[in-house]
Formats: structure tokens, C-alpha cells, sequence
């Protein structure tokens, strides 16, 4: 019996160490399991994730193909949109050359009538149709001088400019205009000088006018300039129909025109589209403020320059010269496939005492030159002939003549090329409509 207490704590002490390594077991078991349960968790993470970076690639690709689809498509875009514009200016620079043709002509005319006439009634006419001819001269050259700006082709002459050289001929210009509408048009003198192109600068103020002398019905325009500090604003007020708001920003978009005056239906919204398009090359501010019924004023601000920097330059005869000397006699081979060209061309020369060869080719200027018992003084060709040019004409010319006679090229191409082209044959250039004082001259210096 003694033994048995022993016995049981025996027992009691035995059990209590198998419970130990029972839960040291099921404690390894349950840590077996574990980690072969997160291994698998591992497993079936890793495997989604490459489901899904397989997805996203497949989107990233299909993403950059649609990328580049589109770039294709923006890039074919690209080139169509710059073969329209080049389509679009050569197709401008070949219609203002075809309606140049027929001006060089009238201008050419209209300089020998004035000879014909007699009585300052009728030279009044003369001159009047001469700055008409000259407002269109301008309007054309406006619209290669937006080709060109659509080429970046046109580069402005900065320099200091006087304001009076500008608003004198205007005036001039436009005060008979004016007179015709029953407006009043006053241009106030000034002695302030400005930092501009003066070409580009002219137009601006030109086409203000016109426009401002467009839409006023009653009253008059007024322009005139004021110093600013270091600036000038130069400003153009009309007691016209007046701009909405809504409207204000629309006018100055190629071919919009606003509410003309009764009868008039002339102008293609050019002006204004010219006016912003010049301006911001130049740099210059142009601002407008306008009331419906009241009138409207367009204001340039412009940098002010010293009027002692102004250079001084030869100003062009406004009126018709009929004077001539120096040509009497001389032979000139003409070479123009234009006939009304041609024509007036020719009738200013025989009043201007020359002897006329005409040809409307190379091959008639031969057949001239081989019929002749002597060399022309002088060649003026067209530039563009029918299937030729007429630097190759004048060079064939001279070629057969063995003699390098006095040439002039006259073109109503307007571009660099063309000028280039005739310098690098050391030909004089002159561009239609040709101004009848400034061949005469030309002429008279090459024969002298």
C-alpha cells in the first residue's frame, strides 16, 4: 500500500510530461501547417500578380499602339493642314499674279492718256484713277503680304519713322473719298516719329481709314496721334454705326465684315484681319472701343523714336510725270505674252520717242533679233512667258547677239526666288504694275 502513493505521483509526473510533448507536437504540427498554409497563400498571390501585371502590359501595349495610331493620324493631319496652306498661298500668289496682269496694263495706259488730256478737270480724273488703280495695287499686295506672313516668309524693316510721311499722303489719299461720301476727314499734323516698319505701318493706318470711311454714314474720321511717355498712340475715330461687344473680336477674323453703309458692297473683311495680323509681327498694341450708334476708335500704341533718327528717303512722285528724254530713238526688244500688257507697254514707249520690237516668245524675239540690221539698246521681258522664262529669253538674246544687252525683267511675282533668279543673271528687276516714271528712269540709266 506505501507503494502506491509513489506509484501515482509516478504517473501523475509521467503524464504531465507526455502532455508536454503533446503540445510541443501539436505546437510544431500546427507551425508545419502554418507555414505550409502561407507558402500556399504565397503561391496563389504570386500567380494572381502575374495575372495582373500580364494584364496591365497587355493594356500598356494596346495603350501605346493607340498612341501611336494617333500620332499617325496627327502627323498625317500635320501634313495635310501645311499642304493646304502651301496650295492655299500659291494658289493666292497665282491669282494676284493673274489680276496684277490686267493692272500693269491699265496703269500703263492710264499713264499715256494722261498725255491726252488737256484741262485740269480731265487731269483731275487721270490722277483720281491712277490712286484707284494704287488703292488695288495695295489690296493685291496685301494678300501676297499674308502669304507671306502664313510662310513666315515677311520680315519687317524696323526702323525710326516719321509720323507726317505717313499721314500727308494718306490724306491725300483718302480726302477725296471722304469728299464723295459727304464726310469730313482730318488728319492732324504731328512731329512725333515712331519706332516701325513702314510699309507695314502704312498699311495698318491705311486700312483703318478705309474702313473707318466704309461703315460711317453721317460725320466724319479724325486721325491723330499723342505722346505717351516713351510711346505714342496713334488713333482713328469714326462717328460711324458703331461695334457691338460681340462683335469686337470677330471683325479682325479673315473675311467678317460688320453692317455696311447703304449701297456699299464693297471689301472682303481683309482690312481688319491685315490690321491684327501686321500688328502683332510689328509688336504694336491695337485696341478698339465702339458704341452702337455712336461711332468707333481704333487705337495703335507704338514706341517713340527720335525724329533726328528718321532717315530722309527719296519720296515717289504721287502725280503722273509726262515728261521724257533720253529714249528717242532707242530700240527696245519687247518680250510680253500678255497682249493688253503688251499693248500699253508698247504705246508708252513710242511716246517716249522709242522703236518697239515686239515678241511673245524666245523664238520671236530670234526672229526679230535675226531681222534687225542692228542690236536692240535695250531688252524688257516678261518673267513668266507662256512655256518659258524670260531670263532664258534674254540670255538666248544675247547669246546670238554676242553682245550682253541692257535687260530689264518685269514680273508680277512678288516672291524672294524670283528676285534672286534675276540677280544671279545681273538683270534689273522692275514688279507690276509697273510705274511708268521708274522704267523711264531705269531705262534712261542703262541706255546712258
Amino acid at each position: 500500500m506505501p507503494q502506491e502513493p509513489d506509484a501515482i505521483e509516478r504517473l501523475q509526473r509521467e503524464t504531465a510530461k507526455l502532455r508536454k510533448i503533446n503540445s510541443v507536437l501539436m505546437s510544431r504540427v500546427e507551425r508545419s501547417m502554418d507555414q505550409q498554409f502561407n507558402a500556399f497563400s504565397l503561391f496563389e498571390t504570386a500567380i494572381a500578380l502575374d495575372h495582373k501585371v500580364r494584364d496591365r502590359t497587355q493594356q500598356l501595349r494596346e495603350a501605346l499602339h493607340s498612341i501611336e495610331r494617333a500620332n499617325e493620324s496627327l502627323y498625317r493631319a500635320k501634313q495635310q493642314a501645311e499642304a493646304a496652306s502651301s496650295l492655299k498661298s500659291s494658289v493666292l500668289i497665282s491669282v494676284t499674279h493673274d489680276l496684277l496682269q490686267p493692272l500693269n496694263a491699265a496703269r500703263l495706259t492710264l499713264s499715256t492718256l494722261a498725255e491726252m488730256v488737256d484741262g485740269k478737270s480731265g487731269s483731275g480724273l487721270v490722277e483720281q484713277t491712277d490712286r484707284s488703280l494704287m488703292t488695288l495695287e495695295d489690296l493685291l499686295r496685301s494678300l501676297l503680304d499674308i502669304s507671306k506672313l502664313d510662310a513666315g516668309a515677311l520680315r519687317p524693316d524696323v526702323r525710326p519713322i516719321a509720323i507726317s510721311s505717313l499721314f500727308d499722303p494718306l490724306r491725300i489719299e483718302f480726302a477725296p473719298i471722304a469728299a464723295k461720301q459727304g464726310l469730313l476727314l482730318r488728319c492732324c499734323p504731328s512731329s512725333l516719329a515712331v519706332v516701325s516698319d513702314a510699309m507695314m505701318l502704312r498699311r495698318i493706318l491705311q486700312n483703318l481709314l478705309s474702313n473707318a470711311l466704309r461703315y460711317t454714314r453721317t460725320g466724319g474720321v479724325v486721325m491723330g496721334c499723342r505722346r505717351e511717355g516713351d510711346r505714342v498712340r496713334i488713333q482713328v475715330s469714326d462717328t460711324g454705326l458703331g461695334i457691338s461687344k460681340a462683335q469686337q473680336e470677330a471683325i479682325f477674323v479673315e473675311f467678317q465684315r460688320g453692317e455696311t453703309s447703304a449701297g456699299d458692297r464693297t471689301g472682303f473683311g481683309l482690312g481688319l484681319s491685315i490690321v491684327r495680323r501686321f500688328a502683332t509681327v510689328l509688336g504694336h498694341e491695337v485696341r478698339l472701343s465702339s458704341r452702337v450708334g455712336h461711332g468707333s476708335t481704333f487705337c495703335l500704341e507704338l514706341d517713340r523714336a527720335d525724329p533726328a533718327l528718321v532717315r530722309e528717303e527719296r519720296r515717289e512722285v504721287e502725280c503722273i510725270d509726262l515728261e521724257y528724254g533720253g529714249l528717242e530713238g532707242a530700240r527696245i526688244l519687247l518680250v510680253e505674252n500678255d497682249p493688253s500688257s503688251a499693248q500699253a507697254m508698247a504705246i508708252l514707249f513710242e511716246k517716249w520717242g522709242c522703236q518697239i520690237l515686239p515678241a511673245t516668245s524666245a523664238a520671236d524675239a530670234l526672229q526679230c533679233l535675226a531681222a534687225l540690221d542692228e542690236i536692240p539698246d535695250a531688252i524688257v521681258a516678261d518673267l513668266h512667258l507662256d512655256d518659258e522664262s524670260g531670263l532664258t529669253t534674254v540670255q538666248e538674246v544675247r547669246r546670238q547677239a554676242k553682245v550682253d544687252i541692257p535687260a530689264i525683267i518685269v514680273t508680277a511675282d512678288y516672291s524672294e526666288t524670283a528676285a534672286k533668279e534675276a540677280s544671279l543673271h545681273g538683270l534689273e528687276v522692275l514688279k507690276k504694275p509697273v510705274k511708268p516714271a521708274e522704267m523711264r528712269a531705269l531705262l534712261s540709266f542703262m541706255l546712258a
